[in-house]
């Protein structure tokens, strides 16, 4: 169990600092919101290396922590929604055992995007905000193929007896 709550910390720490790696990267193609997610590769890793309730207290955590302090509430609120509804269907596809890691990743990716441009909508009360779902989603992809083949590197060089970590 001590391990297991190590490698919690640990992991919580590595997002956190992906996030502020990312905060500081001048990642943009005139489009808001749209970012590299390299969050998301931790993500992907504590959920196939520990499991779904792990990997959805890594991602609460690092929505939480990242927010307050690199953020604000509203930045809180939207990472929650898209964070939330990304960790959904990755869970619901890893499970389906039908998507490789980089399948998992891409869609985690596209709907991160998705999240996030619904609580817009709601927030200004506009949904002529949906204009900016082709390139979130081109970006999802993209990014999200990106870290799902970072993530699946790093998984094929553990040993395959420390896989999954209990």
């Amino acid at each position: 169990m001590r391990h297991k709550i190590a490698f919690l910390g640990m992991f919580t720490a590595f997002a956190l600092i992906a996030s502020y790696i990312e905060s500081l990267i001048p990642f943009y193609f005139g489009i808001p919101g749209v970012k590299l997610g390299l969050t998301n590769a931790v993500i992907v890793l504590v959920l196939y290396l520990m499991g779904t309730k792990e990997a959805l207290a890594v991602s609460f955590a690092r929505i939480l922590l990242a927010g307050f302090l690199f953020g604000n509430l509203y930045s809180i609120l939207y990472s929650l929604a898209g964070g939330m509804l990304s960790f959904l269907v990755m869970v619901l596809l890893k499970r389906w055992n039908r998507f490789s890691v980089v399948g998992v990743s891409m869609a985690g990716g596209v709907f991160h995007n998705v999240g996030q441009i619904l609580v817009a909508m709601a927030v200004v009360e506009n949904v002529s905000l949906a204009y900016y779902m082709p390139p979130l989603l081109i970006s999802g992809v993209i990014t999200g193929m990106l870290i799902g083949v970072a993530a699946r590197e790093v998984l094929k060089k553990l040993p395959a007896g420390n896989r999954r970590i209990k």
